[in-house]
Formats: C-alpha cells, sequence, structure tokens
C-alpha cells in the first residue's frame, strides 16, 4: 500500500514541478528588439536642450510627416532615427551659421501612446510606459474579460517599416505605438 501512495506522490510532484516553469526566453528577433536603440515615430514627444541657448531650448512633437520644427533650422527629419541622431544633425544644422560650437541634447519626453483592443475591460489608445509588456497592457486596459484568451496576445507593428503581426506572450514586450489585440477563446 506504501508504494503506489510514494508513486503517486512523486508524480504529482513532478507535475507541480513541470507547471512551476517560466515562460520559455524570448526568440532571437525579440531580443535584438529588446536591446535595439529606441527609433523615434510620429507622436513621440522629443525635449531638445542647446545649452546656453535658452530660446532654442523647448519640446518637440513629432508630426505624422515624421518631422520636428525647430526655430532658425527649420524641419529636421525623426522618423527612423534614434535621440542621439538627432543630437548629430540638430547640431549640424545649427553649425551652419546660427551657432559656433552646440552642445545639443535630445530625449524622448514622452513616448507615442499604444492601443489595445479585443477581449479586455477598457479597449483604447493609453500612454505607452517603459518596459511594458504585454501583461501590463491588459493591467492598464483593466484585465481581462471573462472570455478572454490569456496566454497569449496579438501585437501589430511596424518593423523595418512594415506592418507586422506577431504573437507574443504576456511577458514579452510591448512598444510605443503597438496595438495590442486580445483574442477570445474557444471554450
Amino acid at each position: 500500500m506504501r508504494f503506489p501512495t510514494l508513486v503517486a506522490a512523486l508524480i504529482g510532484a513532478s507535475l507541480l514541478a513541470g507547471c512551476a516553469t517560466s515562460y520559455p526566453p524570448p526568440d532571437p528577433e525579440t531580443y535584438k528588439a529588446l536591446v535595439a536603440p529606441y527609433r523615434l515615430d510620429s507622436g513621440d514627444r522629443l525635449r531638445v536642450v542647446v545649452f546656453g541657448q535658452s530660446d532654442l531650448s523647448n519640446t518637440y512633437t513629432i508630426d505624422q510627416a515624421g518631422y520636428i520644427s525647430l526655430p532658425l533650422v527649420g524641419g529636421v527629419a525623426a522618423r527612423g532615427r534614434t535621440p542621439q541622431e538627432m543630437e548629430a544633425e540638430i547640431a549640424a544644422k545649427l553649425r551652419k551659421g546660427f551657432v559656433r560650437n552646440p552642445d545639443v541634447s535630445v530625449e524622448v519626453d514622452r513616448y507615442r501612446p499604444f492601443f489595445i483592443m479585443g477581449e479586455v475591460t477598457s479597449a483604447g489608445q493609453y500612454p505607452y510606459v517603459n518596459g511594458m509588456t504585454a501583461q501590463t497592457a491588459v493591467a492598464i486596459a483593466g484585465g481581462f474579460t471573462p472570455r478572454a484568451q490569456r496566454t497569449d496576445v496579438d501585437v501589430t507593428r511596424q518593423v523595418n517599416g512594415k506592418v507586422t503581426t506577431v504573437r507574443l506572450l504576456p511577458t514579452q514586450p510591448i512598444f510605443p505605438g503597438d496595438t495590442v489585440n486580445v483574442r477570445e477563446r474557444f471554450f
């Protein structure tokens, strides 16, 4: 009688140990996106500081065409660039007869929003938060509805100028501008 109880206890323990495993590490493409520098796009708001030039320092929102408009230099292309690339571009434009030795700093003041739809309590547009995962995006939208598929979500995003949809686990990252779709479960 003791041997079957011991076997049942060992099988139960091994099943529970299998349930305790975490999600697998991100695939190489997702990991590459995690460590890649942030690329700017329409809707991002930038804080531009030109040291010693308070009239040029301000916050600027990237327009639909992907540009910000600065005093003296006019439009500067921002879409697809990193903040560091913007610093170099603005400094180069200011150096052309406006400021002798410009020292420029560019940082993201506010990221563009993300969107969430489907089986969540409050679908809509929400401000992006650094380090956001699919799970935190659902939490911001009020959580899952009772019919929601909870194991993964569909995310539509722009990658290298192409719109693509990927299926992500709850612990995988959401980026500014993403559209998250929580599907309905079958049963």
